[in-house]
């Protein structure tokens, strides 16, 4: 009995419907970058392992997805590794390369590498798969896209300024109205952990202060104790669990909370330069707020950090992030190259707009105009003019067998194509072509110039 196919968990196949849905955001996505002056680059799906790897942290190198050289790959490998079944060790010895865990740090060795051909402010963007051994689960895969943009060698605050504006064209154009772009700068983060004389647990009190919202207060100061941080430096972060009002007074609180932290205090500035000239711009749909919590990507992250939720009412994780990284290129050697770069998550944002019913709008793949078949004299009569109406951009199909005339006008309906010619031996003598309106049922005969202005015009 043949093996019943399938595909490895957290891979999906996409319908035709399903990949014209996805085109759509893309296409939204792409001709907002494209608005914003940014170009497009693409990267191999595999780099070598030593690029990749010691770059997202400890988890990050587990998620990796790691390719086995080809041939005998155990033939290299030390014995001794392969006796004590060391996996870390062994896996430089049988593996080179890995499948790319995201697009930053194979832009960054772009960069790098192309750096004399690159004119510098560079904005690119781009827009490929990536893949991460993670655990499945909603809005969570294995094999994902990523839609990401950087501008690198311009420590600018304007270009956070140009990205907080970017998210909101793209979710505005995309009729996702309402998502909130949440904002922390990494050195407001390293001044608190400096005032509370923590700055050597720096990432244990940020990722116990980014659990605020799952934990509570109670919980991030078990963690927080639990984490070696003592009872006096939380009392000093208390305000921290109970941060609300406008961005304004946030910004206030934190002034007044990190004025002996220069580092903290120019945190705040650059928040403030960004919240205070979009709110003197305006966003169309989105909301912009000051999050203390957020604490992503600390491990290459300098600046600012940027993450976005979906509208309130859908449970999903962040649809968007990303961040200013003032040395992300110095992994590979070329020094103080600042950059800043945002990305869209492609999947949640597809799930989102499904959960909300804002595909409705997205023309579904399909022909413009079928021509029926009735046999061999009569098709090739029919591929003549569907050449034409192609040069036209015409989407012309012919229906490849001369099947009896039920079936392929059922073919036609369940596509929901548009208009039918039907051709016979007095088209073909008279030079005309039977069209068929198929929503009103309407069949009228014309000259291939008619018929190509009726279906242009319709």
């Amino acid at each position: 009995m043949a093996q019943k196919p399938s595909i490895p968990k957290g891979t999906r196949d996409f319908s035709p419907v399903e990949v014209a849905k996805r085109d759509y955001i893309f296409a939204t996505i792409k001709s907002v970058f494209q608005t914003f002056g940014f170009q497009s680059i693409e990267t191999p799906s595999f780099e070598n392992l030593q690029t990749l790897m010691g770059k997202y942290g400890e988890e990050g190198d587990r998620l990796i997805f790691k390719i086995l050289n080809s041939g005998d790959y155990l033939s290299k490998a030390d014995e001794s590794l392969l006796a004590k079944k060391d996996s870390q060790k062994l896996t430089t010895a049988i593996s080179e390369k890995a499948l790319r865990y995201d697009l930053t740090v194979p832009f960054a060795r772009y960069v790098v590498q192309h750096q004399n051909e690159i004119e510098f402010p560079f904005k690119r963007y781009q827009i490929q798969p990536v893949w991460r051994a993670d655990r499945p689960q909603k809005g969570r895969f294995r094999e994902f896209y990523q839609c990401d943009a950087d501008v690198v060698g311009s420590d600018s605050l304007w270009q956070e300024v140009d990205f907080v504006q970017l998210y909101d064209t793209v979710f505005t154009k995309l009729g996702l109205n309402g998502v909130t772009i949440k904002m922390n700068n990494r050195k407001i983060l390293s001044g608190i952990a400096e005032i509370i004389d923590a700055s050597d647990k720096l990432i244990d009190f940020t990722v116990a202060l980014d659990k605020l919202d799952k934990i509570g207060k109670e919980g991030v100061t078990k963690e927080m104790l639990e984490k070696g941080i003592s009872e006096k430096a939380i009392e000093k972060v208390a305000p921290l669990f109970d941060f609300t009002g406008t961005n304004q007074e946030k910004l206030n609180q934190l002034a007044t909370m990190l004025a002996s932290s220069a580092e903290g205090t120019k945190g705040v500035e650059e928040l403030r330069f960004i919240i205070d000239t979009i709110e003197t711009i305006g966003l169309q749909s989105a909301n912009l707020t000051l999050d203390v919590t957020l604490a992503r990507g600390l491990n290459y992250y300098t600046g600012a950090i940027f993450e976005v939720a979906a509208p309130e009412g859908v449970k999903m994780g962040s649809i968007g992030g990303g961040g200013r990284y003032d040395d992300l290129t110095g992994i590979f050697g070329l020094k103080d190259m600042s950059g800043v770069g945002i990305s869209f998550g492609l999947d949640r944002i597809y799930l989102v707009l499904e959960e909300l019913g804002l595909f409705e709008e997205v023309a579904q793949p399909r022909p413009d105009i079928l021509f029926i078949n009735f046999g061999n004299e009569e098709a090739l009569y029919a591929t003549k003019a569907i050449a034409k109406l192609r040069a036209e951009g015409i989407k012309s199909e012919l229906y490849p067998s001369d099947a009896k005339m039920k079936k392929q006008m059922m073919y036609a309906n369940k596509r929901n194509i548009p208009f039918v010619v039907l051709v016979g031996s007095k088209e073909i003598e008279e030079g005309t072509y039977t069209l068929k309106n198929m929503s009103t049922g309407e069949q009228l005969v014309y000259k291939l110039n008619e018929l190509l202005q009726v279906v242009i015009n319709s």
